[in-house]
């Protein structure tokens, strides 16, 4: 899933692109399948959500997704799971400290940001994650809350 990440990143514009387009038609669908089966199909679309955005971003399924906001790179891929940008320990390569091996999440998280068209998310301070929301669809609880 690395390189699916690496991937979204460096076509971080298309993935904006998309993510603007099918948003709105995504919740009102999920508000009316939540009208209709009163969170009986919450398992199922949730399983959904988590194949297809693990593939797509290595998503890491925080319920709390920031991946518009992030150049399309899943912050949760950090080792030390941190939302608003790189720990003190990013290599002089732009690799991670703690698995050298890897590229710092933030590192590509800024590589896409710049790509897309509304660049300046990445700026913004994220909010804690709710670990209570972990597995969770962040769909669903947007379509819920009405957003």
């Amino acid at each position: 899933m690395y390189k699916a990440r690496l991937f979204a990143a460096k076509h971080a514009r298309f993935y904006e692109a998309l993510y603007n387009a099918s948003s709105p038609i995504i919740l009102s669908l999920l508000r009316g399948v939540n009208m209709l089966t009163r969170d009986k199909l919450d398992r199922p679309i949730t399983w959904v959500e988590k194949k297809v955005k693990g593939f797509m971003f290595d998503c890491q399924m925080c319920g709390n997704c920031v991946l518009s906001t992030t150049g399309m790179t899943c912050p949760m891929n950090c080792p030390k799971t941190l939302r608003n940008g790189p720990c003190g320990g990013v290599r002089e390569n732009g690799n991670c400290e703690v698995k050298p091996d890897m590229k710092c999440v933030w590192v590509e998280a800024w590589n896409g940001s710049i790509k897309m068209k509304n660049n300046t998310k990445i700026q913004e301070i994220q909010f804690a994650v709710n670990n209570d929301h972990k597995d969770t669809s962040a769909w669903i609880r947007l379509a819920k809350e009405g957003k």
